[in-house]
Order: C-alpha cells, then structure tokens, then sequence
C-alpha cells in the first residue's frame, strides 16, 4: 500500500531543540511560517528521574506550570499569536535540532533486537492493532516518552492512528478487540478511580460525571497491565487551509446547556463536536452581540475530551468562547476546552 505523505511537525511528533535540550510535543497541523507550534514536555534537570545521553531529564504535564518553567527560564520559546489571540509556546524553526516522529520510530523498532519491556509491549500493540484491527501498517506510529529515549518504569503506551477513514473504521472494530484480545481490556473500577485523580484531580468535576464519559471510552484501557492511549490523526487532505486562513477571538468565558449533532469528529486529535446551544447559563464575556443558534461548535486539543458525548446528548459545557473567522469569509462560534482545572463537558 502506498505511503500516504504526511509532512514532519504535526500532532504527536516531538521536537528536540539545538541549543538547550529541551524537548516539546507538537500541537495540531497548522502552524506560523517561522516556527513550530509545540509544547514543552522534558527539560535538563540534575535531580531528574529520566536520563538520555549523559543528560538527566524531568517531566513537565500540567500546561500552567509548563508555561510559568518557559517564562522564567526559556522565554524565547513564548510566543503571542495573533491568529489565535493567545499566547502559545513554540520553537522557531532554526532552532529544531530534530523532529521525531511516530511512523519512523515503529519502523525502527521492527528492525531492532533486545527491546526494552515497554518497547517490545507497544510494539506487540501495534501488530494486533494492524492484524485485529485491519489498520494499514503504515498507518500506525508509537509516540511519547519511549521515541525519544526518555521513558520510564511509569510510562505509557502512546499510539497514532493516521488516516480519517483508517481511523473510523479502526474505531469501530475496536470494541471487540477490547472484549475479545487476552492482555487488552478497558480499565477496571480502581483504575478508573486512580485515572479520575490524575486527570481530574483539582476539578469540580465528581467521579460520577466523570464516569459517565469515561467508562465507555474505547481509545484507552491496559495491555499486559500497562496503560495505553490512541490518538487519531486526520488525512492531510481533510487539513482544511492553512495557520493563516484562520483568526480566532477570545471573547472570554461561557457555561451552557447544548445539544450534540454530530460526534463523529470526537475521536480524532484536535477533537470537535457540532452543537445546538439550548440555554446560556453564565458568561463572562467582552461582547453582547452574539447570537445564541451561531454557537456551533465544541473544540478541544485535550485527549480527556475525545469520546465525551456522543450524538443526541445533552451536555454542559464550560470553557473559552471564540469568534472563528475562516478566510475572512465564513463566521461562527465555538467553545474551546483547554484550562485543565475550569474547562468542562458534563453529561447531563
């Protein structure tokens, strides 16, 4: 099967910088000229528990704090951007040491002997994926920690699927997988406790909402005890324009009641589910001139958000309203998800 060309620097790739070895994990497909969007995930850190060259490393989640380590040591790597009217955190393009990616890592680790453990699960992962799952070998890639040589006994296995109909076809085949596959399930109750206090902890979100979303979600669960995520890439083809064909407003913060229309978006990365507001509960807003039906979308780049709500429900839904203007010509709004403590799509 052909390889579809899918270019360096998108969603689930990570960036490796020349000069301060610092490493980022790209955000979505569209970026500015001059640099990468991306987001700082490991620095140099002597105290650090990960170690890669001679250099010990730590792990940086949550997004705040990632922005305050930026600004007070790497500012150069903030950036504010006027299409998205939010500063973001980026590496300049002469400043990329190296861009890894997921397809090129699996590749290798089909070549290689005396894997290490988490290496040699993530790769028997993708072989059933490809064999239980029907998914073009060149369609997988194996992302996080593990392709850059900074994993360790906690971490993951991080899947890519790339492809929008490859992905929606897996997807669906991928309930029997989980009720069929020995070493490959959904989390038990436990887990999915442990998995509430990482994700959600510092949230007013109750496990019983939580798990209303959770507990159906097919993307993640445990093989041969270990956690794993998949991720969803659209075809380069449904890439609609480019970094500057998009302007986005932030008008401040909205909770409401909608409806979902269309859910079909929310497996892939960035995820995104067509609504029909009902109820405007609270607002926050720098504006009064909006009109209530032309609030169309919710839109997330946050895993927790994909596989949410499904087609036909009623959810609340807090977060950042934006005015979206796509080539000066078509206009709407939508809710983007992305403070990790206030941000919410509930059930109800």
């Amino acid at each position: 099967m052909r390889l579809v060309e899918i270019q360096k620097g998108i969603e689930g790739d990570y960036i490796e910088t020349k000069d301060d070895n610092l490493f980022f994990d790209v955000k979505g497909f569209l970026h500015p000229s001059d640099r990468k969007i991306c987001f700082l995930r490991f620095f140099p850190d002597r105290n650090g528990d990960r170690e890669r060259n001679g250099i010990k490393y730590k792990k940086i989640y949550n997004l705040n704090d990632r922005y305050s380590f930026l600004k007070e040591h790497y500012p150069k790597y903030l950036f504010f951007s006027k299409q998205y009217d939010l500063e973001l955190q980026g590496v300049l393009n002469n400043d990329i040491n190296k861009i890894y990616t997921p397809r090129e890592y699996f590749n290798k680790l089909k070549k290689r002997n005396n894997l290490k453990n988490l290496e040699n699960y993530s790769l028997e992962f993708c072989e059933l994926m490809i064999q239980e799952g029907d998914i073009p070998e060149n369609s997988i890639g194996i992302t996080g920690s593990p392709m850059i040589g900074l994993d360790n006994e906690k971490s993951d296995i991080d899947i890519i699927i790339y492809g929008t109909e490859t992905s929606l076809t897996f997807q669906r085949r991928l309930n029997d997988i989980l009720n069929n596959t020995r070493n490959c399930r959904r989390y038990n109750l436990e887990e999915f406790k442990s998995h509430y206090t990482w994700r959600f902890g510092g949230s007013n979100i109750s496990f019983e909402n939580f798990m209303k979303s959770e507990s159906r979600k097919l993307h993640q669960g445990k093989f041969h005890g270990i956690d794993f995520f998949i991720r969803y890439i659209k075809s380069p083809k449904d890439w609609k324009g480019s970094y500057y064909d998009y302007q986005y407003k932030n008008l401040g913060n909205i909770r409401l009641i909608a409806t979902i229309l269309n859910s079909k978006n929310s497996i892939f990365t960035p995820c995104s589910y067509r609504i029909n507001t009902k109820n405007i509960l609270d607002t926050s807003l720098n504006s009064n001139d909006i009109n209530i039906s032309d609030i169309c979308e919710i839109n997330s780049f946050r895993g927790r958000f994909c596989e949410h709500a499904k087609e036909g429900e009623k959810v609340l839904v807090e977060g950042k309203l934006e005015k979206v203007k796509y080539k000066n010509k078509l206009e709407y709004f939508r809710i983007l998800l992305t403070d990790p403590n206030q941000d919410r799509m509930i059930i109800i």
